[in-house]
């Protein structure tokens, strides 16, 4: 979806928002095209029409995805999805759980505290008092986990 971040960043950027991330699931010829987005002061219901309508256009013409596909604009909540290497740092001290594709000392997936990045391909995170680095091009996917 690295693509289709960089297709739709400067537009939603120049609209007054952040491009948390884009997620794509496919099954049966049929898909959701997810885009997450941010500011400051939140997320409202017009945004995200506001956003779509932008979006829509952009895929109109570039037909980056040839299969049928439903586009939702949405923020990203309270279990916000990390999907940059500087959301890893941005949110250092926060808990958030990581599922990793291959897997890493026999496990796949993480839930503790981030504390950082190493060497811009490393993220840091204490599970149960045990540090792990986990190979960022590793991460299939990651999340906070919400306060409530």
């Amino acid at each position: 979806m690295r693509d289709l971040t960089q297709l739709f960043e400067p537009v939603v950027e120049s609209m007054g928002y952040e491009l948390v991330g884009v997620e794509f699931q496919g099954a049966g010829g049929h898909g959701t095209l997810r885009v997450y987005i941010d500011r400051d002061n939140g997320v409202s219901v017009d945004d995200c029409a506001a956003i779509s309508h932008q979006l829509s256009g952009i895929l109109d013409v570039e037909e980056p995805i040839k299969q049928a596909y439903d586009l939702e604009i949405s923020s990203p909540g309270i279990d916000r999805p990390l999907f940059k290497l500087a959301d890893f740092e941005k949110f250092v001290g926060r808990q958030a759980k990581v599922k990793l594709a291959v897997g890493q000392l026999g496990r796949k997936n993480f839930k503790g505290e981030l504390q950082g990045v190493a060497d811009s391909k490393w993220v840091k995170i204490e599970v149960d008092g045990e540090q792990f680095d986990l190979p960022y091009a590793d991460i299939a996917k990651a999340n906070l986990v919400g306060d409530i």
